[in-house]
């Protein structure tokens, strides 16, 4: 009897060892910008400058070739999905304004 029990026990025990969760894997998606690099932004540096310190846009809008747009999407296996985003206007080849998540520098107003 005893080992009927034993035995039990021990195939309980191995079948709940698979009912583990199903591991899921981290998406980042986009351009990863910090706000590191946003600080170095200033208004009336050039297409390439801001690409030197950015990287390449994610997307550059087709009908309006002086708007680029940095996103960044983060989906976690487990959790909320993080999402980032920063567009950069260009009068000429110089940079005029900057909006989305993360703040300006306070020197951003100050031309090069």
């Amino acid at each position: 009897m005893r080992m009927k029990h034993l035995i039990a026990a021990a195939l309980t025990a191995l079948t709940l060892s698979g009912c583990s969760l199903v591991y899921r894997i981290d998406i980042p998606q986009g351009n990863y910008v910090e706000q590191k690099q946003v600080d170095k932004l200033r208004q009336g540096m050039t297409r390439e400058q801001v690409e030197f310190v950015l990287g390449s846009p994610m997307l550059r809008d087709g009908f309006d070739p002086n708007t680029w747009y940095y996103l960044y999407e983060f989906q976690p296996g487990r959790g909320d999905k993080e999402r980032k985003e920063l567009t950069l206007n260009f009068v000429g080849d110089r940079l005029a304004t900057a909006t989305g998540d993360f703040p300006l520098p306070a020197a951003f107003n100050t031309p090069l």
